[in-house]
């Protein structure tokens, strides 16, 4: 069962105000503020609507709401030693790869784990680099972004050729889990 305190939660996650989660749900304002102190008891039909807003408005997130940012960016002729450690570090599985700052591929985690299994520690990063991630604008939608992630570990936020963030898989689980 939903509490007041998960409402007056997710209300704020989602930065929308009480005015304007009461004009979307067509109650008052007053109302939503006894609901979330907890001193009104709301009725089941009250809570659906006001579930439904908050599901309406998870829709509408668009990358730049749930991108990551600032974006850890390999260069072509860095080693894969490097970027292992980067890796490692930033607890991160993929980076963008440039090359005199125009995105060129991408490197895995999993193209660095084969290439040290093989014993191949002294390649660069242009020798196992994979296709360039797909790039998407910060008002792309979640809808957009999750068909592309069926196919792709993670996304580019990109405007006017600036790399502002990048959407994984993981940020769009994080987002339903929450809902």
């Amino acid at each position: 069962m939903i509490e007041p305190k998960d409402i007056k939660e997710k209300r704020k996650r989602l930065k929308i105000t009480q005015k304007e989660l009461a004009e979307l749900v067509g109650v008052s304002q007053s109302l939503i503020a006894k609901l979330e102190s907890g001193t009104l008891d709301p009725k089941l039909s009250l809570i659906k609507k006001i579930l439904k807003v908050f599901e309406e408005f998870e829709s509408r997130k668009r990358a730049e709401d749930v991108m990551n940012s600032p974006v850890f960016i390999a260069d072509a002729d860095d080693a894969i030693s490097k970027i292992a450690k980067i890796m490692i570090d930033k607890g991160i599985s993929q980076m963008p790869v440039v090359e005199k700052g125009v995105i060129v591929g991408s490197i895995s985690e999993r193209e660095i784990f084969k290439a040290f299994y093989d014993g191949r520690r002294d390649l660069k990063v242009r020798d196992i680099m994979e296709l360039p991630l797909p790039e998407i604008s910060p008002k792309a939608e979640v809808l957009e972004i999750s068909r592309l992630l069926l196919e792709n570990q993670a996304v580019i936020v990109v405007e006017r050729g600036k790399i502002l963030g990048i959407v994984t898989k993981h940020d769009l689980m994080r987002l339903n889990a929450n809902k």
